[in-house]
């Protein structure tokens, strides 16, 4: 399957409200699939948003829950579904992003590794302990989650390893987002990859956050962003592209790891 159609949809999170989250992750799913999506994306924790106070209260076990929802959406919609959720393990809370298949099977599950200390994140969850990466149709995809995209150690990792994909679900303020505009086209640039990425937007909680969710290609182009409101975007791209550009400029190979450490 050399091209994807992929659709980013950039909700305004009701804060805790599970019900009205997972209203609007259906509706969408349903457009996302109208429109011909292979997948779509949500942003970070779009089922409760940073309500840290009711984590434990909201988290779901896997099979459960939200997780449920998610694999409904898609098995329903035949489309793929990722975003991430509170997740209930034990005693401890992670901010995880599933990954569906179109039969509603969950693929693998990436639980957050780097959590941001300047939104209390750490303080409430458990921080997860390994990488996921997938071999899909499509080729290899990789996932992180929002402030992960500014330790570009584990993007260069994904990328050695195979990675022509990385998904990325955020929440991010508006207050930094000319941050998050040039990580996410930094990112696809150095790693010669498609970063495909969706944020939330607008009012939650106390925070303003930036939308702009975007996806862009192997050369550092955008294919698609989204403004600062609540919307469904949807492009395609060409994943040959991937190879062509590695081929053309071989910076993967080119690395000269001894000096690295």
């Amino acid at each position: 399957m050399p091209k994807l159609v992929i659709s980013l949809a950039q909700m305004n999170i009701a804060l805790g409200d599970v019900k009205k989250n997972t209203a609007q992750m259906e509706k969408w799913a349903v457009e996302a699939a109208r429109r011909g999506s292979h997948l779509v994306l949500f942003p970070e924790l779009f089922s409760t948003g940073c309500a840290w106070d009711q984590a434990k209260e909201l988290a779901s076990t896997l099979n459960s829950g939200i997780f449920n929802e998610m694999s409904a959406a898609a098995a329903q919609n035949k489309i793929s579904v990722v975003g991430s959720v509170l997740e209930k393990r034990g005693l401890e809370v992670s901010n995880s992003a599933a990954f569906f298949a179109p039969n509603g099977r969950m693929l693998g599950i990436y639980r957050k590794i780097h959590l941001f200390g300047l939104m209390d994140e750490d303080k409430w969850l458990q921080p997860g302990s390994s990488r996921l990466a997938l071999d899909l149709p499509w080729g290899n995809t990789a996932l992180a989650i929002c402030y992960d995209i500014r330790f570009p150690e584990l993007f260069r990792k994904y990328a050695v390893d195979g990675a022509k994909v990385i998904v990325v679900p955020a929440e991010w303020p508006i207050a930094r987002v000319e941050h998050w505009r040039a990580l996410v086209v930094a990112r696809a640039i150095e790693n010669q990859c498609y970063m495909i990425t969706c944020n939330a937007a607008g009012l939650i909680g106390d925070t303003v956050f930036g939308g702009h969710s975007m996806i862009v290609d192997p050369w550092g182009k955008i294919v698609v962003e989204a403004g600062e409101t609540p919307q469904l975007v949807t492009a395609e791209i060409e994943l040959d592209l991937v190879d062509e550009v590695r081929s053309k400029m071989s910076v993967l190979a080119d690395r000269r790891t001894e000096f690295y450490t």
